[in-house]
């Protein structure tokens, strides 16, 4: 899927690409008019896990072996701090563009479903930002995921289930083990009737050491008889 816009373009449109012209969120190159986010040279280039084809059994599906149930998991690209593709989260969740998000759920959600990750799941869970946090950024980034996610599932997404209590350090700092503490007591199970007995689809915008993922999981199971899987848009290699 091209993130593109098959839409006609408006004369006002093309007014606002000249004076204000869009550019990729990955090379910073101007998008033409029918390009979203990524333009196609990015998009064919973005560094793809193929993760979805096998869903049980990959890189990150490994991460939870053993510490939660995890039915599926999977990222869309590869992410790498220092790399080009790096540019795409940073625009995300540091230069108020919460658009990135919806855009590249819903491309996500497509390629994805062609390999039926969604069958079977009854609703989408994003992982909660502190009250801080979100009021400094203004969204949250992984809601901004589920919702493009959703857009094309037609999942519906269970927002105020899950909270988190704390503001932890930046995740980026820590090895594994001290992202696992660092975040192991900060979410918290708010309301777990609707999702009693439901197959959750947890949405986070990158897994590095599935800390946050886990610790997030392991409050959604206490609603009772939940199943989860992962999503997410990028997935350090291991």
């Amino acid at each position: 899927m091209w993130i593109t816009t098959t839409k006609p373009i408006s004369i006002y449109r093309r007014f606002l690409e000249i004076v204000t012209p869009r550019i990729c969120a990955m090379c910073g190159h101007r998008l033409s008019a029918s390009e979203l986010v990524l333009c196609n040279t990015c998009n064919l280039h973005l560094p793809r896990t193929g993760f979805s084809a096998n869903a049980c059994r990959n890189e990150m599906a490994r991460l939870f072996w053993g510490q939660i149930p995890v039915e599926r998991a999977a990222a869309l690209f590869f992410y790498e701090r220092h790399a080009q593709v790096a540019n795409l989260i940073h625009q995300l969740k540091y230069k108020d563009h919460p658009e990135v998000g919806v855009l590249m759920g819903r491309l996500v959600a497509t390629e994805f479903a062609k390999d039926h990750f969604f069958n079977g799941l009854d609703g989408i869970v994003p992982v909660p930002i502190s009250s801080e946090r979100l009021s400094h950024r203004g969204y949250n980034q992984s809601m901004e995921i589920a919702k493009g996610v959703s857009a094309v599932t037609g999942l519906p997404i269970f927002a105020d289930v899950l909270c988190r209590e704390t503001f932890a350090d930046t995740q980026t700092a820590h090895n594994r083990w001290a992202r696992m503490e660092n975040v192991a007591h900060s979410f918290k199970l708010t309301n777990g009737e609707p999702i009693a007995g439901k197959h959750l689809l947890v949405i986070d915008d990158v897994v590095t050491t599935g800390a946050t993922v886990l610790a997030c999981a392991k409050q959604l199971v206490k609603a009772g008889n939940v199943k989860i899987s992962v999503l997410t848009l990028g997935c350090t290699k291991r």
